[in-house]
């Protein structure tokens, strides 16, 4: 069976990992200490944060670390049934070996319902001898002030593209990879920051090929080159409503891209435009409003032309 590669190249200790100095060195002092209080860690997916929490439980418990760590996805029992049952039966257990609690880890807490926050707060204060809480949660403000108030807070920012393609170098080297330097820049913008969504991009192109291309990369996320969106959106801005159909054409059924996708990368195309910032502002305006849309069961098709025709309205009183 074929290993994932975020799980294999998954960094084992603090040390290891990729960015986010500031809070490793915080959670390193809390080691030391071997002293750890109930936590939040809060940011966008794939920057390590549950990456964080499994290698405090490695350094904190060494060999024994899986027994005294449970994982649980809020996702799946976001219901305040799981709190009573779940998480109540683990969080009341002692701790295997000499250390004095142990550790549980809710995955996307984001996710809970606001009794099941409120449920998962009583616990907090129940257990606080046998049991340490980590929250891993997407939005904080999603996190009940309750809780928030009774745990250090860690905040995770966005990888850098420096990080990105370290990790990304290391992984190409160990797997014996040649990794093309317009590939590797087409991975670290696809990945948006996301580290895991960078390390499944690298090996869905592996499995096609060991020699890596922008080509190849382009295909197995089923989006396409940033120029070729700048180009559409152009082309309508200087008023060639035709050739930008076109082409917004070849991105829907040629290249099988959906609105969705378009919209994405078109969302970050339009700060790259020669435009004023008040002509950005506008075209970003019309774009939440056709995505909105879209969402609704709007006409793909139609939503976009529609979007291009605006491109050139706007363009055309800029001439």
């Amino acid at each position: 069976m074929l290993d994932l590669w975020v799980e294999s190249y998954r960094p084992k200790t603090l040390r290891e990992m990729v960015g986010q100095e500031e809070v490793v060195r915080r959670l390193q002092g809390f080691l030391e200490k071997k002293s750890l209080p109930n936590m939040i860690f809060a940011g966008p997916p794939g920057v390590g944060k549950t990456t964080a929490a499994l290698c405090l439980a490695r350094e904190l418990y060494g060999e024994g670390w899986r027994q005294n760590l449970m994982e649980l996805n809020a996702s799946d029992e976001r219901k305040i049934e799981t709190i009573r049952t779940k998480v109540k039966e683990y969080a009341r257990s002692r701790p295997v070996g000499t250390f004095p609690y142990k550790l549980l880890l809710m995955d996307e807490a984001d996710a809970l319902t606001n009794d099941a926050q409120h449920a998962l707060r009583r616990m907090m204060e129940m257990y606080a001898s046998t049991c340490r809480f980590i929250l891993d949660c997407n939005y904080l403000s999603r996190i009940i002030e309750p809780i928030q108030s009774r745990c250090a807070i860690f905040k995770f920012g966005r990888l850098t593209d420096e990080d990105i393609s370290k990790m990304l170098d290391r992984i190409a080297k160990a797997e014996k990879l040649t990794v093309e330097p317009p590939a590797m820049k087409a991975i670290v913008y696809l990945s948006e920051g996301d580290m895991r969504r960078a390390i499944n991009i690298l090996q869905a192109a592996a499995a096609v090929s060991r020699r890596i291309t922008e080509k190849a990369i382009y295909e197995v996320t089923a989006r396409t080159r940033p120029e070729e969106v700048k180009e559409m959106a152009e082309l309508a801005l200087s008023g060639k409503f035709e050739e930008a159909r076109k082409k917004l054409y070849e991105l829907l059924i040629d290249k099988g891209l959906a609105g969705e996708d378009i919209l994405d990368q078109l969302h970050r195309e339009i700060f790259n435009l020669k435009v004023p910032e008040s002509v950005k502002i506008n075209l970003l305006e019309k774009l939440g409003e056709i995505d909105f849309r879209l969402t609704e069961g709007g006409n793909e098709r139609i939503q976009l032309e529609a979007l291009l025709a605006h491109f050139v309205l706007v363009g055309s009183r800029m001439r």
